[in-house]
């Protein structure tokens, strides 16, 4: 915001003067959570300042008047005329990942056993939820299960021993490592729940 104007916090008023529904999000609505004021130290002493999460930022910009945001929109138009052409022809979003991988400087033979992992996790999610699992946390749960029957950690477990915090953990496994929780996710015993029981 810095960029556009010297004084931000009058250029952000403006904004949400101009768009309803802008201002209506930073309260919190519009199925968004609001930006949080947070204080940082700077070169002046501490300050505060407006942080939103990725979706937040990504409203924001469609609202930004100026022409230096137009590229900004111009992606963002691009990237969801990408994901309506996935939904229409799911082979194509397999492409973009593949592509995705090349462009970060992965082995062909890495990508393939990478995509074919995906193919076999989806399968075994398909599989969880036809037995009873719901939520993120149920999910998270059996994960770990294959996890450390595999390697003898749990996901974020093994995640800090890789020095990983956002990253997604299979993306940063090597062959060998790919080729096992793969092979333990296919021959790992599909549990069910009982109603109110837990899983068995």
């Amino acid at each position: 915001m810095s960029r556009l104007t010297a004084i931000p916090s009058g250029y952000l008023r403006d904004m949400r003067r101009r768009d309803a529904s802008l201002a209506e999000a930073f309260k919190g609505g519009g199925n968004l959570p609001p930006p949080l004021s947070l204080e940082f130290s700077t070169a002046g002493g501490p300050q505060k300042i407006l942080c939103w999460n990725t979706v937040g930022i990504f409203r924001l910009i469609q609202s930004i008047p100026s022409p230096r945001a137009e590229p900004f929109r111009r992606w963002l138009a691009r990237v969801g005329k990408e994901r309506l052409d996935e939904i229409e022809n799911p082979e194509l979003s397999m492409a973009r990942m593949q592509d995705l991988y090349e462009r970060k400087g992965y082995p062909k033979e890495w990508i393939d056993k990478r995509l074919r992992g995906i193919a076999v996790r989806q399968d075994l999610t398909d599989e969880w939820q036809n037995r009873g699992a719901q939520s993120a946390a149920e999910y998270a749960i059996l994960t770990n299960e294959i996890m450390q029957g595999a390697f003898g950690l749990k996901v974020d477990d093994y995640k800090q021993l890789k020095s990983l915090e956002r990253e997604n953990l299979r993306d940063h496994m090597t062959d060998i490592e790919m080729t096992n929780p793969r092979a333990g996710s296919i021959s790992h015993p599909y549990p069910r729940r009982a109603a109110g029981a837990g899983w068995r």
